[in-house]
């Protein structure tokens, strides 16, 4: 295999810029309770979405389908942070009630899932949302053709890397 030494820069900086890029912006660090509605958009851009609460407002930042986090962060009736969290993680997904969960529940705390899928074997949609967790994972939600979640679960991506000599 030869080593074309352009496109190697080419990857190495674009490495770079993504590190950078992930040290720049940490929501987490940002944005700390009571800050108001404005400041939060000023340092975070507009909100993917924006979801009623029984007491204020979620503003939601979901870096999917592409990315594997979900930030919420939660707002009082005065527009002020009470809170911010990822919300892609292990203990958020065991919060899913099989049963009484609803996809607008779902989208709710989650945000848009990576994609929306069917497969023959179910009767509804399958919301799939990428995650991280040691290494990068999946996870499924199963609603039924009422909307309601009747199964969920994680599971593993697998990283394919193809040797040099398969075309």
């Amino acid at each position: 295999m030869i080593f074309n030494l352009r496109a190697g820069r080419r990857v190495a900086v674009a490495a770079f810029v993504a590190v950078l890029s992930g040290c720049a912006f940490n929501p987490l660090y940002s944005v700390t309770p009571g800050l108001s509605r404005d400041e939060v958009v000023a340092r975070m851009g507009t909100p993917r979405a924006v979801v009623p609460l029984n007491k204020g407002t979620r503003l939601q930042y979901s870096l999917q389908p592409a990315g594997r986090y979900a930030y919420m962060v939660d707002l009082d009736q005065s527009g002020r942070v009470l809170s911010i969290r990822q919300v892609l993680n292990s203990q958020d997904f065991a919060r899913i009630e099989l049963g009484k969960w609803t996809k607008q529940d779902v989208l709710r705390e989650f945000g848009p899932p990576s994609s929306v899928d069917h497969v023959a074997s179910w009767k509804g949609d399958i919301l799939t949302y990428k995650w991280f967790d040691v290494q990068n994972m999946f996870y499924w939600v199963y609603l039924d053709r009422n909307g309601v979640v009747q199964r969920a679960h994680p599971g593993m991506e697998e990283d394919f890397f193809l040797p040099d000599n398969v075309p």
